[in-house]
């Protein structure tokens, strides 16, 4: 899984075999500001990696950097067995880009902007293919630059994945696009990865790194602070259930989570969900008392999410490059 230089929780050692991306003590500084902070990255060959982080974290550098337009201050960075930074030529053959604002030639229209895409590239695929596949047939004849902001996102997304390139680099893929767009660009990366593809994608919709993800970094102040498979980085956190109880509450029975009260409601964050919630029904059930509003739940990317944003602010020294968004 996902390694760091501090091996947060979570995470172990991994070997060469089948690394798309290898990043080793990775710095990037612009001046005196350093915006990562010796960082370690694995990317299994196949997999969905989600890179998240709070405003200002980093991500977005670390992608330029392993999409050959940044430059690296220390470390080493390889993907697909190449260096970015001195391959550049060769890995763009192999890979393909999508940032979060496009480079596009406003004059072309949707056709003449596929159709010079397939002459710069060596990878087979047809503009009518992609056109069907983002919705985009209708708006062939269309300028670019009279296109929406979605529909220059979905225009961006097909040529990031013409030819089904082995290593897709995605930064906010999703950003400006309506519910059902949206849909459909995660059904694309979907069928990216049951090609046997490799995806690497940086979202602030955490809703779409549950669905879409194998594995999760969340990167703080130029530093991966938790990393590994959903299950394991929401493992870090507690579950928590609640309850309003009647007026008069009596002594509740000893839990081994926190317990919170506000006015008749009672809050439980605990380690054990189904202990504690089993101690908390049978104590009720026995005393004959009432509960409404009962919720339970497990811990969720959002819970670790804020465990990161909360628990070490970046100060506003330590900012990321403007196109780095904020995760609500």
């Amino acid at each position: 899984m996902t390694e760091t230089t501090q091996r947060p929780a979570g995470t172990t050692a991994t070997s060469s075999a089948g690394i798309a991306v290898a990043v080793r003590d990775l710095h990037v500084h612009y001046g005196e500001f350093e915006a990562v902070r010796g960082i370690d990255l694995d990317v299994r060959r196949g997999e969905v990696f989600a890179l998240l982080g709070t405003n200002g974290a980093g991500k977005t550098t670390t992608l330029e950097v392993l999409e050959g337009f940044g430059r690296r201050s220390g470390g080493t960075v390889s993907v697909l067995g190449l260096d970015p930074a001195t391959d550049r030529a060769a890995l763009r053959q192999r890979m393909g880009v999508q940032l979060q604002e496009g480079g596009f030639v406003e004059e072309l229209t949707v056709q003449e902007t596929l159709e010079l895409w397939q002459r710069l590239v060596d990878r087979p695929d047809r503009p009518q293919r992609l056109m069907e596949r983002f919705e985009l047939d209708g708006r062939r004849g269309v300028p670019v630059g009279k296109l929406s902001g979605g529909e220059k996102r979905r225009l961006d997304l097909a040529l990031a994945v013409w030819g089904s390139p082995e290593l897709v680099v995605l930064d906010e893929p999703t950003t400006g696009l309506d519910p059902g767009s949206r849909r459909r660009t995660w059904d694309a990366i979907q069928e990216l990865q049951e090609a046997g593809r490799t995806v690497v994608l940086t979202t602030h919709y955490l809703e779409e790194a549950e669905a879409l993800a194998d594995r999760v970094a969340i990167m703080h102040a130029g530093r991966v602070a938790v990393a590994g498979t959903l299950a394991e980085i929401v493992a870090t956190q507690p579950a928590r259930f609640s309850a309003t109880l009647p007026p008069g509450r009596e002594q509740l029975p000893t839990l081994t989570g926190t317990v919170e009260y506000d006015d008749d409601q009672v809050r439980v964050r605990t380690e054990d969900l189904q202990g504690d919630l089993t101690t908390f029904l049978g104590w009720a059930a026995a005393r004959g008392v009432r509960l409404s509003g009962l919720r339970a739940a497990p811990a969720s990317l959002t819970d670790v999410y804020h465990s990161v944003r909360d628990g070490d602010h970046a100060s506003d020294d330590h900012r990321d490059d403007h196109r780095d968004l904020e995760v609500p």
